[in-house]
């Protein structure tokens, strides 16, 4: 459970928005390498939503999360992991890993594939309403609303690949982690902006651009590379494809950390993380991290 009052709130073009009153709860199954598992959320937010003094950006208009009403989500998803190549050599003797998780070189896939049942009610399920129709594109979602009350279904997909060279137990480059994932729009997204494109070539039309980027999945990459001992350099972004721009590709909110393995827990860091794009630095202690 969270509460807060006021609340500082970051949306996905990096925009921060101070919100008078949150309350959340979050109840979720235990995560497990595959299988099915459930996810449980309901918010309430009060008071009109503002953006964060001393930004540079224009006025945007708050995000529907943010507006005052009620917010009730069920996830069900289902998720499958894959060794695709796992090291077998030994580790060396008498000599502890600086982080257990991080000790067996490998080649590894999974994917998640999910339902997602949501209720509205209040403000939020007015504003959701209206940017399913400024997107211009004909939307396939199951939606029903009733004056400050809607009920939806959708569901979402991904993929990840995560790659692994190292035991991480000697003292210089020992340890290569790279790992990319994507995040595949949501079914009704995806089949709005298929309808759409299909419908352009039907009528040898060039397809809307905002209607190619829909069916576009994002992307993230993450690269970790031992320096010395216990301390390892990554960098964590997010790539989108840009139609608008020449090379197609943007990156965004990349985000560069100096990483100190706490060799005598066993599993934990500490991490300086700092992110150009929201002007952030941080200090954090992380235990059992995967």
């Amino acid at each position: 459970m969270e509460a807060a009052w006021p609340g500082l709130f970051v949306d996905g073009n990096g925009s921060y928005w101070d919100v008078p009153f949150s309350l959340a709860l979050d109840l979720a199954s235990t995560t497990l390498d595959s299988g099915a598992s459930y996810h449980l959320f309901f918010n309430n937010c009060a008071g009109s939503p503002k953006q964060y003094e001393g930004q540079l950006s224009d006025e945007l208009p708050p995000p529907a999360a943010l507006l005052p009403g009620f917010t009730a989500k069920g996830v069900v998803s289902l998720k499958k992991n894959i060794d695709l190549w796992r090291s077998e050599a030994s580790m060396l003797k008498m000599v502890q890993p600086y982080d257990i998780f991080l000790s067996n070189p490998h080649i590894s896939a999974s994917w998640i594939l999910g339902a997602v049942f949501s209720a509205y009610l209040g403000e939020n399920s007015m504003k959701r309403q209206q940017s399913c129709s400024l997107r211009g594109l004909k939307d396939f979602d199951l939606r029903a609303q009733v004056a400050n009350s809607a009920v939806s279904v959708d569901s979402f997909a991904s993929a990840s690949l995560t790659a692994q060279h190292g035991n991480f137990q000697r003292l210089f480059l020992d340890l290569t982690c790279v790992q990319t994932s994507f995040d595949f729009p949501s079914g009704s997204k995806l089949l709005s902006g298929i309808t759409s494109v299909a419908c352009s070539l039907y009528n040898s039309q060039v397809p809307n651009i905002e209607a190619l980027q829909a069916i576009c999945p994002r992307a993230s990459l993450s690269f970790q590379q031992q320096i010395i001992g216990p301390f390892s350099f990554r960098v964590d972004s997010e790539i989108a494809i840009d139609l608008k721009k020449d090379w197609y590709l943007s990156v965004k909110n990349p985000v560069f950390a100096i990483e100190h393995a706490l060799k005598v827990l066993w599993s934990a860091k500490a991490v300086a993380w700092y992110s150009p794009m929201q002007r952030e630095f941080m200090v954090e202690l992380r235990f059992f991290e995967t």
